[in-house]
């Protein structure tokens, strides 16, 4: 074993048992994006979650994205302007409730983005402040800081960092279960409650590997489309997989399987996509990237009970 890879066993090895040391500089790698952390002179020290403790990087150099960390509170310039709000919703027992207005928000100040939100699970609470363009490869995130150091992926930075980045790239964050099966990948993609995490369990009695059942992140390469899981929860480690079918799936009394194309497969891939649509260049940037995913793989709607039979149905759909 050479050296780099005993640092890595021994950093991975530190962080399951401890999680993040903290540092002035990290590496995250997910979903094949290098995404760089560096504190400022006055920064905080940068400490992840433990959910992100497989996708540490030794690599620092052709980084994807950088980010750089500072302390204390900013401001909004005074004529920023509001393009998105979200408040603060909890889902309890398939319903959607509003805990509070106040979340997280996109602005607008001549050529920059901002990103103003709220840490609801930190306490005491605090507040962040990003400042980013989909054009520039280093932003600047400013956080109320708590006992010197701060967790920059802290949710909800987390996905709204990731999802700004698929955008930049031309990629696609989607809410779906993933599966590969004898080395084909499946996406079974729909809102809550029409069984996505239903799905992925059946497949995995059936011996197949889960790629995640939450939150995917589709980007094209050389050898087509591949899926990877996105850091949602602690026992995360980094995975991948082709993609050759699209399910959009919801529970029926039988299994039936539709295949669609066309603006049809677009609309409704695009309905289960991560979105923000606030401007005409994420909307237009979000439809090119779909309608290009759904002319490369094929897209049917898929009606199922949630029985071993809908599995074999599915291995056997050409």
């Amino acid at each position: 074993m050479n050296f780099v890879l005993l640092c890595v066993a021994l950093c991975k090895f530190f962080f399951a048992v401890n999680g993040f040391k903290s540092l002035k500089n990290q590496t995250l790698e997910i979903a094949g994006y290098r995404i760089r952390f560096e504190a400022s002179e006055k920064g905080p020290d940068i400490a992840f979650g433990k959910r992100f403790r497989e996708f540490s990087s030794m690599k620092e150099d052709n980084v994807d994205l950088l980010i750089k960390v500072h302390s204390g509170s900013q401001q909004l310039p005074a004529d920023a302007q509001c393009l998105f709000h979200a408040p603060y919703v909890e889902e309890i027992n398939g319903l959607r409730i509003e805990k509070r207005p106040d979340f997280w928000s996109v602005w607008k100040h001549n050529s920059d983005l901002f990103i103003k939100t709220t840490f609801p699970l930190s306490s005491p609470e605090r507040k962040a402040l990003l400042r980013f363009s989909l054009t520039s490869g280093t932003w600047d995130l400013s956080i109320d800081e708590a006992e010197g150091h701060a967790d920059p992926m802290e949710y909800p930075l987390d996905g709204l960092i990731l999802y700004y980045l698929t955008v930049m790239n031309h990629d696609v964050m989607i809410h779906a279960s993933g599966v590969n099966n004898e080395g084909k990948g499946f996406i079974f993609s729909g809102i809550s409650g029409k069984g996505k995490t239903t799905m992925a369990g059946l497949w995995h009695k059936a011996g197949a590997e889960v790629i995640h059942d939450d939150r995917l992140i589709v980007r094209k390469t050389s050898h087509g489309y591949v899926m990877y899981n996105t850091p949602v929860y602690e026992n995360e480690v980094p995975m991948s997989s082709s993609l050759d079918r699209i399910f959009i799936i919801e529970h029926g009394k039988e299994n039936r399987l539709t295949p669609v194309n066309g603006a049809e497969a677009v609309s409704l891939v695009m309905a289960n996509c991560i979105q923000h649509g606030w401007g005409p260049e994420v909307i237009s940037v979000l439809l090119s990237s779909v309608s290009d995913l759904c002319a490369g793989v094929p897209v049917a709607k898929l009606e199922f009970k949630p029985e071993s039979d809908v599995i074999e149905m599915i291995s056997h759909y050409e």
